[in-house]
């Protein structure tokens, strides 16, 4: 599961002064693992000084591009960011697992639907990826993009984003909000707060026709625009959420064990299957199941390590545990058992989990 795959750097371009889009091209015997849907990531990972970093970038192509594209923004003190835009060169290798992620939904060629997106920053590459595939493979569909961005000078793909609403006239409608330039209506000025996007509704956008509105950007931002989109009648599943950086507000400290206890009611027996091999380990309650199975030569799948993308999903089959933060997973996954390893501590003394369900 947690197998990368060798990616040949064909082309990077810079989409603003701090950003790059990199296109990568898979081995021809694994083109198949990277057939990707809309909206989905990479996961890299690549070595720092003997470290290894893993890193989540999504897929800012289009399904009928015919190219595997991510766009990497870099991050003030971000190693693997700064490493793509400064020195990652044409004809570089890059590792990756295949493609993940749910934010997407199915499509239908004969559908007539209106999806809503809204994107702050670099948040705005999944949602390309998803607004070009809904415009090309749903023709009679529509598409209204919220795009927040400092300034002029900060909007990634501005240029293809106004190619593809010539391209789609009538289908695709940009609305530029600025955080420090002035513009001529007031309301596309200063941040994307939920009271600005009520003020939307009423005046440019018709929330009612609204059948799919997708999210991608920091968390205070997406949580006040869920929470306009909700009072305005859309229902939790008409929403879908790409988190891209959180603050993990409220995550629960570890309860405090004494070194007495620590030798044996903080210990726990967890079963762990993992490319269809099982391997029984013995952990404290105080880590976390992702770390008991590296620590133990296990090569589990992660990413982020913050509960936002969902590279570690595992299922518990038996036994419990406490996930401290969620950001990735919808309440069907969890009440099916499955849980964000990185974020999940053992509960009772033993534990079944699988990465491969």
């Amino acid at each position: 599961m947690a197998r990368f795959h060798d990616l040949t750097v064909t082309d990077i371009q810079k989409t603003i002064r701090d950003a790059v889009v990199v296109t990568l091209k898979p081995e021809t015997a694994e083109a198949g693992a990277f057939d990707f849907t809309q909206g989905q990531y990479l996961t890299f990972r690549h070595d720092f000084d003997g470290e290894e970093l893993r890193r989540s970038y999504s897929i800012c192509a289009g399904k009928d591009d015919g190219v595997l594209q991510v766009g990497i923004k870099r991050v003030d003190g971000g190693a693997f960011s700064t490493w793509a835009n400064e020195d990652l060169k044409v004809g570089d290798t890059l590792q990756a697992m295949s493609p993940m992620g749910t934010f997407h939904t199915p499509l239908d060629p004969g559908a007539a639907r209106q999806y809503l997106g809204f994107a702050g920053g670099s948040g705005i590459t999944p949602v390309l990826s998803i607004l070009k595939t809904v415009l090309a493979r749903e023709p009679k569909s529509a598409f209204t993009l919220v795009y927040a961005n400092k300034g002029v000078n900060t909007i990634m793909f501005r240029e293809e984003l106004e190619d593809l609403k010539n391209l789609y006239m009538g289908r695709l409608n940009i609305i530029h909000v600025l955080e420090t330039d002035a513009q001529e209506i007031d309301l596309f000025t200063g941040l994307v707060t939920e009271e600005k996007c009520g003020e939307l509704f009423r005046h440019w956008i018709d929330i009612e026709a609204v059948d799919t509105a997708f999210i991608c950007g920091p968390e205070p931002m997406m949580l006040g625009i869920a929470a306009a989109l909700r009072a305005h009648g859309l229902e939790d599943g008409q929403i879908k959420f790409e988190l891209f950086a959180s603050a993990q507000p409220g995550r629960l400290k570890r309860r405090v064990v004494s070194k007495d206890a620590a030798d044996s009611a903080n210990q726990t027996a967890a079963a762990i299957t993992l490319d269809g091999a099982t391997q029984t380990v013995t952990m404290g309650k105080d880590s976390t199941i992702l770390d008991a199975a590296l620590q133990n030569a296990m090569d589990a799948p992660y990413a982020c390590k913050a509960g936002v993308c969902s590279t570690c999903r595992c299922r518990v089959l038996e036994g419990e545990v406490e996930m401290v933060a969620n950001h990735a997973l919808e309440d069907y996954e969890v009440e099916k058992g499955y849980v964000l390893s990185c974020q999940s501590y053992p509960l009772t003394d033993r534990v079944v989990v699988d990465y491969d369900q």
